[in-house]
């Protein structure tokens, strides 16, 4: 950790060198998270997780080199209520037979000092959207004889811009996102 962070030279934003070996860091997913919440009826929160999910972060030697590739199991939804976790993933809400995944691939990443963005295209079925999420590089720490570097991103999508509008009234229309990420360095075995 060590104070470490994505500083970079604004003069040259997307020609900055990482403070991570570049490389394919793979996802820890025992220390990774995937969570949202939604407004119910308008006057409460409802949250949830997805438990199966994979994603990859590609360091390159400069922020133009970096990217992040996730993929969600939509069936894998646990809002802790199993009841409604089967309604949710059935034909006339979710629909998890059609849309078996939601994808996120990183377009860009931007930043200075604590203020980081990445922009991507999330797919959710056969609608693709642009998503913006806020980024905060936790730093780097040792497990074992492993680095892993960790990770929290942040945002919200409009679930009818993706052909989610089951549920109008009941359920809210904004999805605020909650991730946390801990990657594994290459070329390191980690649990």
């Amino acid at each position: 950790m060590d104070g470490m962070s994505f500083e970079t030279d604004t003069t040259t934003d997307t020609a900055t060198a990482l403070p991570l070996p570049a490389g394919r860091w793979a996802l820890d997913p025992l220390h990774s998270a995937v969570n949202f919440t939604i407004r119910h009826l308008g006057i409460s929160k409802v949250r949830g997780r997805f438990t199966q999910f994979d994603a990859e972060l590609v360091v390159g030697e400069t922020l133009d080199g970096t990217a992040v590739n996730a993929t969600i199991a939509l069936a894998s939804i646990d809002t802790g209520n199993p009841d409604r976790d089967a309604h949710v993933r059935a034909s006339d809400l979710l629909d998890v037979e059609k849309r078996p995944t939601m994808a996120f691939r990183s377009t860009g990443v931007t930043g200075a000092g604590e203020d980081w963005t990445m922009a991507g295209d999330l797919t959710i079925g056969d609608v693709t959207r642009p998503v913006t999420l806020a980024v905060e590089f936790g730093g780097l720490g040792e497990f074992g004889d492993t680095r892993h570097a960790g990770f929290e991103a942040t945002g919200e999508i409009r679930r009818s811009e993706y052909g989610l509008t089951f549920a109008p009234g009941m359920l809210g229309e904004v999805v605020k996102i909650q991730l946390d990420m801990q990657f594994l360095e290459p070329g390191k075995d980690g649990a």
